[in-house]
């Protein structure tokens, strides 16, 4: 394949993915927009189960994340009998991940008065946290056949179901928070509901394409008995790849929620610049993320053609691609940093304190673009299982007690917190890439 085949393949796999993300992000802003015009109590209600359920889903994508490499690899060799087996057995696994963490929120659920919250806001969290709970099961049975198609090189279907999903939810807020065209006023709980009725369409409409005639070739191959077995042996096979990248996840995304208690412990002011700065690096994050995505997949499509050539190639093109989107989005970023903040905030003090924190976002650009090419590329090759004590390292034992120092040893307040972001993603960087170095592939 020539290098300008590679880097639109690239492109072309990883610019959906980017998208789909995007739509995702674009609706958390719709969601709280519109619960926060509704009401300050509904806003901090929701602001707390939210939080509470990033984790969650962290580690459920973790764990739908084996599919790809899984499947990549057969649909590579053209073994569909096997992805038709895998994608059974990652409904299996992925389904009754989804059944068991609602099962474990719901002993939360019962024990919330123990958790400190005020008395006030219960009532407003309780059927809130119900909706969000029970749609779990759906959204873990459409991130494993949105991993699915993914591997098998179709991302753009998840796309657009996606973006419908966001749309649908967007609409079916409007109609229930509010009370519109003759439905009952439901606040907070008409936007639990509206999140729970867009999950559901999400596996649903993905349902109905991969029963369609594109994808049965490698759904149900000649109607092959085998196909339809689901083996022990696969079960385990993506638990055991799909665990330790939920662990990664879920640390990476600790870093990041320990940060923000630092950040109310130096006030109102620097949470509110955190959750803004945040909330650009989330773009930047995504687009990067698309970059590795479409990196993964490839990768793990060449490993199963045993075409070690290509595996070197498509991590050295996706590398040179993301560095040069982190350098773009950088200086764009750089450049319109007043009035994109604007959009956000009208304080010229959380400006300023957004100011100040600009350099570390330029700085980590680097090692957030190294450290997400390279954790994909090692989830292509399955080259999974070390990830959870790099991950330790980074994030645990370098990232969050140097923004501790940084912030309050050396007093450089809410910058000091943020200066210790390049230096815990960059460690993830160089150990995910000597990780790749050790695992062979770069070198055969």
């Amino acid at each position: 394949m020539k290098s300008k085949s590679l880097t639109w393949s690239i492109i072309s796999l990883g610019f959906p993915m980017i998208v789909g993300q995007l739509g995702i992000v674009f609706q958390s802003f719709a969601d709280t927009m519109m619960v926060g015009q509704y009401g300050t109590m509904e806003l901090s209600a929701s602001g707390f189960v939210n939080n509470m359920f990033n984790m969650v889903i962290f580690f459920m994508l973790g764990i739908s994340y084996s599919t790809i490499p899984i499947v990549g690899a057969l649909f590579g060799r053209r073994d569909y009998v096997g992805t038709a087996r895998s994608l059974r057995e990652s409904l299996l696994v992925n389904i009754t991940c989804g059944f068991v963490v609602a099962l474990l929120l719901l002993l939360l659920y019962v024990n919330l008065d123990r958790l400190g919250q005020p008395e006030e806001l219960l009532p407003l969290i309780r059927p809130y946290l119900l909706t969000q709970i029970a749609s779990l099961p759906f959204l873990a049975a459409f991130n494993s056949m949105k991993q699915f198609s993914d591997a098998l090189g179709r991302t753009r279907t998840p796309m657009w179901i996606l973006l419908t999903s966001n749309v649908l939810n967007v609409v079916l807020n409007y109609l229930l928070i509010y009370g519109k065209c003759g439905l009952p006023e439901m606040g907070l709980l008409g936007a639990g509901v509206a999140t729970f009725l867009a999950r559901t369409f999400l596996p649903l409409a993905m349902s109905v394409i991969l029963l369609s005639r594109s994808y049965q070739p490698f759904v149900r191959p000649a109607s092959n008995a085998s196909a339809k077995n689901v083996t022990r042996l696969g079960v385990v096979h993506l638990l055991s790849v799909g665990f330790p990248i939920a662990i990664q996840l879920c640390l990476e995304a600790s870093a990041f929620n320990i940060t923000a208690l630092f950040m109310g412990w130096l006030g109102a002011i620097p949470l509110a610049a955190h959750q803004v700065m945040g909330t650009v690096s989330t773009l930047c994050f995504q687009i990067l993320y698309g970059v590795g995505g479409a990196a993964s997949i490839l990768v793990s499509q060449y490993r199963g053609q045993n075409d070690l050539v290509m595996v070197q190639r498509t991590v050295k093109t996706a590398y040179i691609i993301g560095l040069c989107c982190a350098g773009c989005m950088t200086t764009l970023i750089v450049l319109a940093f007043r009035p994109l903040v604007s959009l956000f905030t009208t304080s010229d003090e959380v400006v300023a304190v957004l100011l100040t924190m600009l350099p570390c976002f330029v700085v980590y650009q680097f090692g957030d673009c190294t450290q997400i090419l390279f954790a994909n590329v090692l989830r292509g090759l399955e080259a999974v299982k070390r990830m959870m004590l790099h991950a330790f390292i980074a994030y645990i034992v370098v990232s969050i007690p140097l923004s501790y120092v940084f912030a309050f040893v050396l007093g450089w307040g809410s910058a000091g917190v943020w200066w210790g972001f390049p230096f815990g993603l960059s460690t993830a960087g160089l150990l995910f890439w000597l990780e790749y170095r050790r695992s062979g592939y770069a070198n055969r």
